[in-house]
């Protein structure tokens, strides 16, 4: 809710039908996978509790994660109009998931202006998966760091997780090398290189920024693509489709009212 309500204004029914898609939840441990790669995509899910990644296996036997997911993001947007998963799916650490199905998402758009946020949503988080893309091709091991970092930092600012510059990462070395097509030495050694230069303090899971503007400055991050509100055409889009709603015939009510 705290996403979309940057996107445009929640109606008490949007926030309904967002709720609803949580009366389902399953505990899921550390490193369960929720699906693999190339199988039916017939399931999105919510994360409620823990951290979550996609991945790719490579043909030499390494994995490439993708993209990292924390508390509120909804998994699966990306294989939303495909048959088959585009990648695979784990738990970093315990949580809670829930499940939801395709007919669900399809009755979400249909009875509400909702659909917009959630597009715009599944847009910014491919604009993740281009910026890492971007990040990874052109800059070095510190920078790409650095950057996925900061962008961490943001990402968890915007849910509530971060305190006084610092907030736990439950992520291994192994798995932040596979992040960013490094080695666990490579990460190890990249972390001393920021923390001697105070851009970076960790404590095993506790990563504490000392001057987060001066790590922002040293990747040159625009946060756009994470911080920009939906344009004003489609909010006025999304209010307007939402209006037509409201004056359909007395007898149709949402499943939510039901």
């Amino acid at each position: 809710m705290r996403g979309l309500v940057r996107q445009g204004a929640l109606t008490p029914e949007d926030k309904a039908l967002l709720l609803g898609l949580e009366l389902e939840t399953r505990r899921v441990s550390a490193s369960e996978v929720l699906w693999y790669e190339d199988t039916d995509a017939d399931l999105f899910c919510v994360l409620k509790e823990g951290w979550a990644y996609s991945y790719r296996h490579l043909e030499n036997g390494s994995k490439q994660i993708l993209k990292l997911y924390l508390p509120g993001d909804i998994i699966g947007l990306r294989d939303f109009g495909f048959s088959r998963r585009l990648a695979g799916v784990a738990m970093i650490n315990e949580g809670v998931v829930c499940p939801f199905s395709y007919q669900q998402l399809l009755e979400l758009f249909g009875r509400s202006a909702l659909a917009v946020g959630l597009m715009a949503t599944a847009v910014r988080q491919q604009a993740l998966l281009t910026e890492r893309l971007v990040y990874l091709g052109r800059h070095d091991a510190q920078e790409r760091l650095a950057h996925f970092l900061y962008e961490l930092y943001l990402r968890l600012k915007r849910i509530g997780a971060v305190e006084d510059n610092s907030f736990l990462m439950p992520l291994s070395q192994e798995q932040i090398g596979d992040a960013l097509g490094l080695s666990p030495v490579h990460v190890s050694r990249t972390f001393s290189m920021l923390r001697d230069d105070g851009l970076v303090t960790r404590d095993r899971q506790q990563i504490t920024l000392p001057d987060p503007e001066a790590l922002a400055q040293l990747v040159e991050f625009d946060d756009n693509y994470i911080n920009e509100s939906l344009p004003t055409d489609l909010s006025v889009l999304s209010i307007a489709s939402l209006a037509v709603d409201n004056r359909k015939e007395p007898g149709v009510h949402s499943t939510v009212d039901k």
